[in-house]
C-alpha cells in the first residue's frame, strides 16, 4: 500500500484544481456556491497536512506542492474578491506582497545560501488562518448576510496586522539565518 502516501498530494491537487470554480463562482456572484468550494479547500489543507504528519506521508514534491497549492488559492481568491468589489485592494496587496516577498526570499536564500531547513512560523499559521476566516466571511457576508461589515472590518485589520507581522518575522529568520552562517571558501 505504498501509493497511501501519496494521498496528501493527490489532495493538493485537488485544492488546485478547485480554485478556478471558486474564482469563477464568485466572478458570477454565486456566493454560496463559492464559500463551498473555498471551504472545501481549506479543508483539504487541514487534511492533507493531518494525513501527512500523522502517518509521515511526505515527499519532497509534497513539501513544494503544499504551499503552492495554499498560494494559488489565497492569492487567487484575494485577486477576485479585490477584483468584484468585496474587498479592498490594500488588503489583497498586503496578503499578495507578503507572499511574494517570502518567495523571493526563499529563493534567493536557497540559490545563494543554501536549503531552507524552517518550518512555518506561529504568526505565519494564524496569518493564514486569518487569511482564511476573512475570506469566508466575506462570502459567508454574501451569502447569508451575516457576519457584519464591523466583523468583517475587524477581520480585516487582523489581517493588515498578521500579514505584516509575519512578513517581517520571515524577514528577520532570514536575514538573522544568513548572517550567522559559516563563512564557506
Amino acid at each position: 500500500m505504498l501509493w497511501l502516501r501519496y494521498i496528501p498530494n493527490a489532495i493538493c491537487i485537488l485544492r488546485i484544481a478547485l480554485v478556478f470554480p471558486t474564482v469563477q463562482a464568485i466572478a458570477k456572484e454565486k456566493y454560496l456556491l463559492a464559500l463551498i468550494l473555498f471551504l472545501l479547500a481549506a479543508l483539504s489543507d487541514a487534511i492533507d497536512g493531518f494525513l501527512a504528519k500523522r502517518f509521515g506521508w511526505t515527499s519532497s514534491l509534497g513539501k513544494v506542492l503544499d504551499p503552492t497549492a495554499d498560494k494559488i488559492l489565497l492569492v487567487t481568491v484575494f485577486l477576485q474578491c479585490t477584483w468584484s468589489g468585496l474587498l479592498p485592494a490594500y488588503i489583497a496587496a498586503v496578503a499578495i506582497g507578503r507572499d511574494i516577498m517570502i518567495t523571493l526570499g526563499a529563493v534567493v536564500f536557497r540559490l545563494w545560501l543554501g536549503p531552507i531547513i524552517e518550518n512555518p512560523s506561529i504568526i505565519s499559521k494564524i496569518n493564514t488562518g486569518a487569511q482564511i476566516l476573512l475570506l469566508v466571511s466575506v462570502l459567508m457576508q454574501r451569502s447569508y448576510g451575516f457576519p457584519t461589515l464591523i466583523i468583517i472590518s475587524d477581520l480585516m485589520m487582523l489581517v493588515l496586522i498578521t500579514t505584516l507581522l509575519s512578513g517581517g518575522h520571515y524577514l528577520v529568520r532570514f536575514v538573522r539565518r544568513a548572517w550567522f552562517m559559516p563563512e564557506t571558501r
